[in-house]
């Protein structure tokens, strides 16, 4: 079998990329978002997690483990964290999720992570005619979070963040990456994880804020959806496949990237999952700016002090790296992918250190943490960096004292 190379199907022409920078440039700028002229869309198969199934660079018996823990072996085990009830609870917090990607496994589409969501229900024939865009903005944001978004923006179509091939799960071949006609606009849903989970990382337990989230953001953006469909307009339900959710994210408003590879956003720091809603409904997209979480990041290295693999980078952003699983010609802090899911294959769940030591992580409730982020995210960032060093991080919460609450 000749293995994938991170390029994509079609070929980039150079007229492609005039249209891209004419389109996107200016957006592109205010944003802070870099890309070079060597820019490529993302093969879906050199993600880290499908290169554990065919890559014998990172295939291993711990990934094997890894990947079992979470249906057929909880790998229960000495340590607080790591007991039977930390893996089941883990484990069940993904069950919705894994109900909705189990759907299609015989057709090679794993709906949610390496496929679209597949519609339950038809388009209505019959349009409803949308007389303000502004006002059917506000109306789709507020049955969003009808649903269960805690954040939600809109931003234009922008290709260059969709897969250049999809995965068949059946055979890991790349095959089209495609999407109905007519689709112009994305609405990109947050869905904030539980902070007292988060506070236990890493653990298995912990691993149940993901999962939860997971199974949230499943119900959530099928149901609204299934709204739009309503509506007599196109809508796909899409939560890891199809395209990058961190471009899209930050195209709509809801926050930067960070030094963790994370979106930051000022409700929840990196505390957040994304899913996002393609769809052909006339809406106005949010006109996002600098927020100032990025600016911060430049001169904190927390979250990379605290990687245990030291998978994350300390130095400025960069171009690109030798890894398949980074994307191609784009300036950014670029994790080592495969230090990274070693370590969560070996612990045998999720590792997100780096989300709970960042110092926008905190449930600003406080009027402390209020002024706090105020200051870090405006003229005051040196000030707030003091109060952080001389504040120290966070220890992290015991999974006994979070069982014990």
């Amino acid at each position: 079998m000749a293995w994938p190379k991170n390029s994509p199907e079609a070929e980039i022409t150079e007229q492609m990329r005039d249209d891209w920078a004419a389109r996107f440039g200016e957006s592109d700028a205010a944003l802070g978002i870099e890309t070079t002229r060597d820019f490529q869309p993302f093969n879906q198969i050199n993600d880290i997690f499908t290169r554990a199934f065919w890559d014998p660079k990172v295939k291993s018996d711990h990934t094997e483990g890894f990947f079992d823990s979470y249906r057929v072996a909880p790998a229960a085990r000495r340590g607080q964290g790591f007991a039977q009830k930390d893996f089941a609870l883990r484990n069940a917090s993904w069950i919705i999720s894994d109900l909705i990607s189990d759907r299609g496994v015989e057709m090679g589409m794993r709906e949610g992570f390496q496929a679209l969501i597949q519609s339950d229900t038809p388009v209505a024939k019959q349009k409803v005619e949308i007389e303000d865009i502004s006002a059917q903005s506000r109306e789709i944001k507020r049955i969003a979070r009808l649903f269960g978004a805690d954040l939600v923006g809109i931003t234009e179509i922008d290709e260059r963040w969709h897969y250049a091939s999809r995965v068949d799960t059946s055979d890991l071949t790349s095959v089209p990456n495609e999407l109905p006609k007519g689709i112009s606009h994305v609405i990109v849903m947050g869905h904030s994880m539980d902070f007292d989970l988060v506070e236990t990382y890493p653990s298995a337990l912990a691993g149940a804020s993901t999962g939860r989230e997971y199974s949230h953001e499943a119900a959530i953006c099928i149901q609204l959806a299934a709204y739009i469909r309503g509506l007599g307009y196109e809508a796909v339900a899409s939560m890891n496949d199809t395209a990058l959710v961190i471009p899209y994210a930050i195209k709509a408003g809801l926050g930067e990237y960070g030094r963790n590879q994370m979106v930051l956003t000022p409700e929840f720091g990196p505390r957040v999952r994304f899913s996002k809603i393609f769809t052909s409904l006339p809406l106005r997209a949010d006109q996002p700016m600098p927020l100032g979480l990025n600016a911060y990041c430049h001169s904190c290295t927390v979250c990379a002090d605290a990687c245990p693999p030291k998978a994350l980078p300390k130095g400025a952003p960069e171009i690109g790296s030798d890894s398949p699983s980074t994307i191609t010609g784009v300036k950014k802090w670029s994790a080592n992918c495969e230090k990274c899911f070693g370590y969560w294959a070996k612990i045998k769940t999720d590792c997100a250190i780096c989300m709970r030591v960042c110092p926008f992580n905190r449930q600003y409730d406080r009027w402390q943490d209020r002024l706090w982020r105020w200051l870090a995210m405006g003229r005051g960032r040196v000030w707030a960096q003091r109060w952080m060093a001389r504040q120290g991080t966070r220890a992290r919460m015991k999974p006994a004292e979070w069982w014990s609450k």
